[in-house]
């Protein structure tokens, strides 16, 4: 008999599987590949930043980007290599469709340090950008695409932010401190049922035949979080949707190197941030010109880069930065997100006693993977001594900031979140 059997280690699913095990659980991991962040978080683009539409949000972040900065006090043992916090600032283009009114009030709130910059300090301070407005993104092949901008626009810069430079290591690092504090990880596993009796959950029985007695479930299985809800009978009074979603991150060489802030440009639909070496990373924000690529089974994604995907995302970053060349051969990373209706993740218990989600991630919950453990060991202790989560949502006291976040934000019944984006930008 576990405690508790946690589904998936990734860096979401290994950060919890480390914080259960602190307090004191015998925990299990179960994951079908070989090792831990070999999913969706392989192919994050693992950005740091704190632009979120509610204060939840904001706050999660304020205070998950500490724990990066001192990664290695965070996972308390040595691990050997440890992935690094590279903090380069993030700037977040001028856009109607998340106009910076409605989250620098949430960054005054939480007290997330940022500036204010109009075109001419934007140029200065990023050289060889681009400062037209160009809204609405459009496609290559809409002649709009290429004219020239009808004004410029500004931007807000967060220095405290930036990005990690390899996120499968930080969920092997999240993995081994786990491992430290009596966590198992059992991989190449796959789950086939979850037993039940009374309204609670007894097993999990997996494609070997073995059965694991436990307590409590915990599915943070990303893309795959829809299939081991199915198997537990769990989904029906959820108010917010998932879907699988296929994306693509490019890798684009500069000669020169890029040195510069992390850009978030939703006026192009696009975004940017260094790589090791110097290179791009380059990313879509999911703009209304372009089809989302939904899929039924995350097993079946093609994970090859596509050239018309690789050409429009690094087209839209070099119009933002001209001297950036677009290369004839696509190279990038292929993953899956599990996409929330609303782009915000669902922390909950669900109605079934002893199964709790940390799904719904769309994306953009690589940076709070330090403390959606936190968040997850917590509420599974309150709820499993009798706190009523769904009427009086838990309150996390955050250990570094001492924000107080309402869990309720992340709840599966909550009013859809429509101050959101609509995108990966939350």
């Amino acid at each position: 008999m576990v405690d508790v059997v946690v589904v998936g280690a990734g860096v979401i699913g290994s950060s919890i599987a480390l914080e259960l095990a602190r307090s004191g659980r015998k925990v299990v991991v179960l994951d079908r590949a070989p090792g831990a962040g070999q999913g969706s978080t392989s192919a994050s683009s693992a950005v740091v930043r704190f632009n979120f539409s509610t204060a939840a949000g904001v706050a999660m972040a304020w205070e998950a980007h500490f724990g990066w900065r001192d990664w290695a006090g965070h996972l308390g043992y040595d691990v050997g290599a440890l992935t690094e916090f590279r903090r380069s600032g993030l700037v977040m283009l001028d856009v109607a469709a998340a106009p910076s009114a409605s989250w620098l009030r949430l960054f005054d709130e939480i007290g997330v340090p940022y500036e204010e910059w109009d075109s001419v300090t934007l140029a200065e301070r990023v050289p060889g950008i681009d400062t037209g407005r160009y809204w609405p993104p459009k496609r290559l092949e809409d002649e709009a695409f290429w004219a020239d901008a009808p004004g410029t626009l500004g931007a807000v810069y967060t220095p405290d932010a930036g990005y990690v430079s390899d996120p499968s290591l930080a969920a092997v690092n999240l993995a081994a401190a786990a491992a430290a504090e009596g966590a198992e990880f059992r991989f190449r596993s796959t789950l086939t049922d979850i037993e039940k009796s009374g309204g609670r959950v007894t097993a999990v029985r997996l494609a070997d035949g073995s059965r694991i007695p436990c307590g409590v479930v915990v599915n943070a299985a990303g893309p795959w979080s829809g299939a081991v809800n199915r198997l537990a009978g769990v989904g029906a009074d959820f108010t917010v949707g998932l879907r699988p979603l296929r994306q693509e991150v490019a890798h684009v060489p500069v000669p020169a190197g890029y040195q510069g802030p992390v850009v978030a440009d939703m006026d192009l639909g696009t975004y940017f941030r260094g790589d090791v070496g110097g290179d791009l990373l380059v990313g879509g924000t999911e703009p209304e010109c372009d089809p989302l690529h939904w899929v039924d089974d995350p097993d079946t994604v093609d994970v090859h880069p596509t050239a018309a995907v690789f050409e429009a995302q690094v087209t839209r970053a070099a119009r933002r930065l001209p001297e950036l060349a677009v290369p004839n051969r696509a190279r990038g990373v292929v993953g899956v997100y599990d996409v929330a209706d609303d782009w915000t993740p669902i922390y909950d218990r669900t109605d079934l006693d002893g199964f709790y989600v940390a799904i719904g991630t769309s994306g953009n919950q690589f940076k709070n993977a330090p403390v959606v453990g936190q968040v997850l060991a917590e509420l599974v202790d309150r709820v499993e001594n009798g706190v009523d989560h769904d009427t009086s949502p838990v309150r996390f006291r955050a250990p570094r900031t001492g924000l107080e976040i309402d869990l309720g934000a992340f709840s599966r019944r909550r009013t859809r979140n429509s101050a959101n984006s609509g995108t990966v930008m939350g």
